[in-house]
């Protein structure tokens, strides 16, 4: 039993892995408070 449970934990573990590696992030980078306000100058001008 206990070799067993090593064993599907490892798969697990790897399998977690390649999961999270595939998932893309539906998030926007992260652009900081100095760079939208350059963007924005630059817009309106």
């Amino acid at each position: 039993m206990n070799r067993q449970n090593k064993i599907q934990k490892l798969y697990d573990k790897r399998l977690k892995r390649a999961r999270a590696k595939l998932k893309t992030s539906s998030k926007e980078r992260y652009i900081s408070k100095a760079d939208r306000a350059k963007e924005d100058e630059e817009k309106g001008e």
